[in-house]
């Protein structure tokens, strides 16, 4: 069968189980469809159970970091340590706010480097945001010792590792703040949607107003006032009982969901690290101190040009994969803004021209995972034969 004629393997596909249809009929014949139902009190007891601190369904992990900026009262004048490897929300929420981006550089990872946050620490300092990248981590203990004495909150932007644990430690547990995903995209997902945890308990009050509009209307829901007003800042940052519903037995069948990408992630494993080894490339795997949640099989080349080459072969054999976050620190928007730095950041330049993303979900069969890694091995061949060739034809 030719290229054209196979089936085309996405770079995602959504996950759904049978159990989120059901609910969903249930949510749209009953008389609570938006945010704070019963199947959203459902996930939220279930995440603070399974991470120890009050949790906070949000519309987006975009919304729980606005929500942190806002909980940590960031102003004009204060700065913000993060990675300039990551999504652009975890930059965008604090510079709503007025905060000066302080862009750090990241390890082989793509997280942000301990020494980085040394560099950039200063009296203004207001928050760090470590991203961890790809469900696995930074050096947290290393981060908190280099914490330790400073007055700024530690923010966790744990959007791609839920599930995922640092020396046995889920992350999202080191922060004041934490924030998780539940993008389609995800390893968990239901459309669009997120999670604020709360390890620091003192802002749970606040946080439930600065979700419903800036009011005090879940006090009113619990017979605690008359009536509810408006007394804070806000937005309407709550997920409505649909999404909820659709998520809530994904976050039960947790297990079983990590279990599965981590097969997938292990065939790629065995059928490639070899031959790409011997290719000069490597590939993105935890260290004895992260345990992964899988969220990713990245490979990381020797030269840009391999990048742009593979991906344009996969793409012309039918399977969809992809590159990563562009440098925040070097975006049109940072340059016009005279964001800082305006130096190369070598980590982050490196993983943004020579990251490779292959597909990975937990409804892939072995079968594409299979068609996938022969179609690396098959153009890792072709690179090989060339340079074989290059080499006779130089030959006096």
């Amino acid at each position: 069968m030719k290229p054209d004629e196979l089936e085309k393997i996405p770079f995602n596909r959504p996950l759904r189980l049978y159990e989120s249809e059901r609910l969903l009929r249930e949510v749209a014949v009953s008389g609570s469809q938006a945010g704070g139902g019963p199947f959203g009190k459902l996930c939220e007891e279930f995440l603070s159970r399974y991470y120890g601190s009050p949790t906070l369904l949000t519309s987006s992990a975009t919304a729980a970091l606005e929500m942190c900026a806002l909980l940590l009262n960031v102003q004009p004048g204060d700065e913000v340590i993060l990675p300039s490897f990551t999504f652009v929300s975890t930059a965008t929420s604090f510079r709503l706010r007025g905060a000066t981006l302080r862009f750090a550089d990241v390890d082989a990872s793509g997280n942000i480097l301990p020494s980085e946050i040394s560099r950039l620490l200063s009296e203004k300092t207001k928050a760090v945001v470590v991203v961890h990248y790809g469900g696995t981590s930074a050096d947290m203990k290393a981060i908190e010792k280099t914490l330790s004495g400073h007055t700024c909150s530690l923010v966790e932007d744990a959007a791609q590792a839920i599930g995922a644990r640092f020396q046995g430690r889920l992350l999202g547990t080191f922060g004041h703040l934490s924030c998780l995903s539940f993008h389609e995209t995800k390893n968990i997902g239901c459309g669009e949607g997120g999670a604020l945890l709360l390890n620091d308990r003192s802002l749970l009050a606040r946080a439930k107003i600065l979700r419903d509009k800036g009011t005090n209307r879940e006090q009113l829901l619990e017979g605690l006032v008359d009536k509810y007003s408006w007394v804070d800042l806000g937005s309407s940052w709550t997920l409505s009982e649909f999404n909820a519903a659709y998520l809530l037995p994904q976050l039960h069948a947790i297990n079983q969901i990590q279990a599965r990408r981590e097969q997938i992630w292990r065939l790629y494993w065995a059928g490639l690290n070899d031959e790409l080894e011997r290719l000069g490339a490597r590939i993105l795997r935890p260290t004895p101190s992260q345990q992964s949640n899988f969220h990713l099989f990245g490979i990381v080349f020797a030269r840009e040009e391999q990048q742009k080459s593979l991906l344009r072969f996969l793409r012309e054999v039918g399977i969809s994969a992809t590159f990563h976050y562009q440098p925040l620190h070097s975006s049109p928007f940072a340059q016009v803004e005279h964001i800082p730095p305006m130096e190369t950041l070598p980590g982050v330049d490196c993983l943004a021209t020579r990251l490779v993303r292959l597909p990975l979900f937990y409804d892939m069969t072995d079968a594409e995972c299979a068609r996938t890694t022969d179609a690396v091995k098959t153009w890792i061949c072709s690179l090989e034969n060339a340079n074989h060739t290059s080499s006779l034809n130089d030959t006096p």
